[in-house]
């Protein structure tokens, strides 16, 4: 459909009228980002290239953390979901990027969900709220999955601290981490993109912990 100049979102409309799955326009838009990544041409059929031409520069401020591993390498029983102590990690960030920041982890298995909080989004103040949320839980922490922002270049020692292998998603494709976006996604109704974060308090975060990690889960059978 991109090849016949379909614009994502007439792709995603026509897709949900004929009943063949509810995907975004903007999923659709990352993963022609991605191709193009990797060399393919999918990007040259879109209509409205000035402004994706924009998106792809900033990829000069992404994906070059020293000695990262790739998803890639990442070992396959990870995608099935079948143990306990896989994780995924990503920042939220607050009103007009202000200041204030969430650091967000869940569990591809039983999707149980922790959250912390960092004034600024440092490479130090994140590693230390990774450790502070998942030292108790260290039994369960086999791996972890996070983008390429530079908040997350203390992998190193995130790795030895929790003795975790720590793996990296490929930049612009948030789809890797799909089951942390929805969680961000639901995180959001107690803190909303309206909001500064720089204020948030423990009881904040334990509130949305408790409530996000008691609700029934329909991926859990409830």
């Amino acid at each position: 459909m991109i090849k016949k100049q379909w614009s994502p979102e007439q792709i995603s409309g026509r897709l949900d009228k004929e009943d063949n799955g509810n995907i975004s326009h903007e999923w659709i838009y990352q993963y022609i980002w991605a191709d193009k990544e990797n060399g393919g041409d999918l990007h040259e059929h879109l209509r409205a290239k000035k402004k994706y031409r924009k998106r792809s520069g900033s990829k000069d401020l992404r994906g070059k953390i020293k000695n990262s591993t790739s998803i890639e390498e990442r070992p396959e029983v990870v995608d099935k979901k079948e143990r306990t102590g896989d994780w995924e990690t990503d920042t939220v960030i607050g009103k007009n990027h202000k200041g204030g920041f969430l650091v967000t982890m869940v569990g591809r298995k039983n999707k149980y969900a922790l959250i912390g909080h960092v004034k600024r989004k440092t490479a130090d103040g994140v590693f230390e709220e990774q450790v502070k949320q998942l030292r108790p839980h260290k039994g369960n922490v086999l791996t972890i999955t996070q983008d390429n922002g530079k908040e997350f270049a203390q992998h190193e020692k995130l790795a030895k601290e929790l003795e975790v292998d720590v793996y990296f998603a490929h930049p612009y494709a948030s789809w890797e981490r799909g089951l942390n976006e929805n969680t961000n996604g639901l995180f959001r109704q107690y803190f909303p993109k309206d909001r500064e974060l720089l204020d948030v308090n423990p009881e904040e975060l334990e509130h949305a912990v408790e409530r996000l990690n008691h609700r029934p889960r329909k991926s859990l059978n409830y």
